[in-house]
C-alpha cells in the first residue's frame, strides 16, 4: 500500500513541475503619481513571456479596483474599456503603457507620491489553465513624465464599476 501512495505522489510531483506556469519578466514598471483629489491612476509596465500566457486578473492594495484596460482609436474617438485578460504570446514584449493597455487603478486609498513602491499583483494564466501570481513592485512618477496620458487617467472617473 505504502508503494501505491508513494508512486501516486511521486507521479503528481512530476505532473506539477511538467505543468509549471511560464516564467513572465517584467522591466521598467511604473506608477503616474496623482495630485490632490485624484481617485485612480494607470501602471504601466513591458511583459515577456517564455509560452503563451494570459494575464487575467490584476490587484494592488493602494485601490479598491484594479482592472486591465485598452485604450483604442474607433472612428477618430479614443475609447478605454476594460479586458477580461491580456495576452501575452511567447517570446513577444507586450508594453502596457499610455493611451494603450495598462492597468487602471480607481477608488485609490491614498494619494500616489513620486517615488513611491506600488506593489502590483498579477495573475497568470498558462496555455493549460494552471494559474500563479507575478508581483510587481512598481515605481511612481510625476505627473510631467506621462504628460501625454494625464487626460485618460482623469476620464477614468466617469467609468460605472
Amino acid at each position: 500500500m505504502k508503494k501505491i501512495i508513494i508512486a501516486t505522489l511521486l507521479s503528481l510531483t512530476a505532473s506539477a513541475w511538467a505543468q509549471a506556469p511560464a516564467k513572465v519578466e517584467v522591466k521598467d514598471a511604473w506608477v503616474r503619481a496623482t495630485v490632490a483629489q485624484q481617485t485612480s491612476t494607470g501602471a504601466f509596465m513591458q511583459l515577456t513571456a517564455q509560452a503563451d500566457t494570459r494575464v487575467v486578473q490584476v490587484s494592488s492594495p493602494i485601490a479598491g479596483v484594479v482592472e486591465i484596460h485598452e485604450m483604442a482609436l474607433d472612428k477618430d474617438v479614443m475609447k478605454m474599456r476594460a479586458v477580461p485578460a491580456l495576452s501575452l504570446p511567447a517570446g513577444k514584449t507586450v508594453e502596457l503603457k499610455p493611451g494603450g493597455y495598462h492597468v487602471m487603478m480607481m477608488d485609490l486609498k491614498g494619494p500616489v507620491k513620486a517615488g513611491d513602491v506600488v506593489p502590483v499583483t498579477l495573475v497568470l494564466e498558462s496555455k493549460d489553465g494552471l494559474r500563479s501570481t507575478l508581483e510587481v513592485k512598481a515605481t511612481a512618477r510625476p505627473l510631467g513624465n506621462a504628460a501625454a496620458a494625464a487626460p485618460a487617467a482623469a476620464s477614468h472617473g466617469q467609468h460605472k464599476h
